[in-house]
């Protein structure tokens, strides 16, 4: 692993306005490096999901600096952030927000050719590769609605690959699914990250998933308390 920060966070605040002013986010400052996979655990109410959409720039209310791939997201406005996410940060969530109407390949393929930077055709080989890295392809051609949650959330992760992100970043990938299904997720992003030098930050209320990653964050009260 090189010294690469894919994701830095810089003394982060914030606040909500409700009415009275609450602070949720404390002087959060943390790196990522390249080809880590990194969980964040603290109780329900600590702000690990709040700082994960900050990180993910879905949520821009915020003080302090964030950095990815070294470039500071401050000062830029919507369009270039939703480039931003598009190119350099893959999501996975913990419902897989797959579209029904659309095969697996299909839901794969969509951030693809919504980034514009390649032929439909490339795109469409894109994904089936990372279905055949996923272990995947014979589900291909299956409409959504015809798979596990398993399996959903196996798409969600190939469809988060897509555009080759800098990182991953994933809220209670686990949290829907069984223990069966669970070790499996963990197994495939422990391979992204050892194999592939893929970064992945992972919010997570499984504390045995969080010791098996290669670092811990640990928030209370909006404040990191161990790194």
């Amino acid at each position: 692993m090189d010294n690469l920060f894919v994701l830095q966070a810089i003394h982060i605040c914030k606040r909500f306005h409700d009415p009275a002013v609450v602070k949720v986010l404390n002087d959060i400052s943390l790196s990522i490096q390249q080809g880590e996979f990194v969980s964040i655990i603290g109780k329900s109410g600590c702000g690990k999901s709040t700082l994960l959409y900050i990180l993910s720039t879905m949520d821009t209310d915020y003080e302090g600096e964030l950095l990815i791939g070294m470039e500071n997201m401050r000062g830029k406005n919507e369009k270039q952030l939703a480039l931003v996410r598009n190119e350099k940060v893959g999501f996975v969530f913990q419902f897989h927000y797959l579209l029904n109407e659309f095969t697996a390949l299909e839901n794969v393929m969509l951030p693809g050719l919504k980034l514009g930077l390649y032929k439909e055709e490339e795109v469409k080989q894109h994904a089936m590769e990372h279905l055949r890295k996923l272990d995947i392809e014979k589900l291909a051609d299956k409409k959504s609605n015809q798979l596990s949650g398993g399996e959903k959330q196996r798409v969600a992760i190939a469809r988060a690959l897509i555009n080759d992100p800098a990182i991953i970043m994933c809220d209670e990938p686990t949290g829907n699914l069984d223990k069966k299904n669970s070790l499996i997720v963990f197994d495939i992003f422990r391979q992204l990250a050892e194999e592939h030098h893929q970064t992945l930050l992972v919010v997570t209320h499984d504390e045995d998933f969080a010791k098996k990653t290669h670092r811990i964050i640990e928030m209370e009260d909006g404040r990191i308390i161990r790194q």
